[in-house]
């Protein structure tokens, strides 16, 4: 069964935008966790022009579900998850000034310096995540560090899904079978939406989680935060 984690960075942003603490967004989690999100994701950055780490800090008192926290592991990332120690920490090799994430590792060139913080991940009992792309040597570089998981970064299959949705899922299809076949649990994330989940879905049974954040709060706003969480859940088969 494949997990819905509900990244809300969107709605600190619109928090921030002015000030004080409308929309909440501890209690926005809570009400995805009650709504039936499988999990929670942050994405914090170092100008904290979303999430804060107060935030961060905060949500991991009060969460049930699983706990996914992305970002580049800095010092004051790596930090925060020894502090939090949540189910899952994501490394996404982000600038500091990055208006989202849009590439994956380059794994064999960082093996040394991944491998490293995924030792102490696990040292801190933490699931460790790598995102990437879907080239298949970076792919085995990656289960080589030692990582439980890769996220798979979905873009380019966003992209072309609206023109031809095989051709899209094809590499993505590839990448999945692959890390299985290595020990590692396959996750995605970035312009997943309600329109081409589904199909995503259904071609890769192999599939351990989905992140989704931007899109999912986007079509909230039209559909509220329950019945779009039902459709994604919908989507993956549940």
């Amino acid at each position: 069964m494949t997990k819905l984690s509900v990244n809300i960075n969107k709605v600190a942003t619109i928090r921030n935008a002015r000030g004080g603490n409308v929309p909440n967004v501890k209690q926005v989690a809570l009400d995805l966790e009650r709504f039936g999100s499988d999990g929670i994701t942050v994405h914090p950055r170092p100008d904290e022009r979303h999430i804060r780490y107060r935030d961060v800090y905060e949500l991991s008192e009060v969460l049930t579900t699983e706990f996914n926290i992305e970002g580049n592991p800095i010092e004051s990332f790596m930090r925060l998850i020894q502090d939090v120690r949540p189910a899952q920490a994501t490394l996404v090799p982000d600038a500091p000034d990055a208006l989202t994430s849009n590439a994956g590792w380059q794994v064999e060139q960082n093996f040394d310096f991944l491998k490293g913080i995924i030792d102490d991940l696990h040292r801190w009992q933490v699931r460790a995540s790598i995102f990437v792309g879907t080239d298949l040597d970076n792919i085995r570089w990656a289960a080589r560090t030692g990582a439980d998981r890769v996220e798979l970064y979905t873009e380019p299959y966003a992209a072309l899904y609206p023109q031809d949705p095989q051709r899209a899922v094809t590499e993505y299809i590839e990448a999945a079978q692959l890390a299985k076949q290595l020990g590692l649990g396959v996750n995605a994330g970035h312009d997943l939406s309600l329109d081409n989940l589904g199909f995503f879905h259904q071609a890769i049974p192999e599939l351990d989680e989905v992140s989704i954040g931007h899109a999912l709060i986007s079509e909230a706003l039209y559909l509220g935060l329950e019945k779009t969480v039902a459709r994604y859940q919908r989507a993956l088969g549940k």
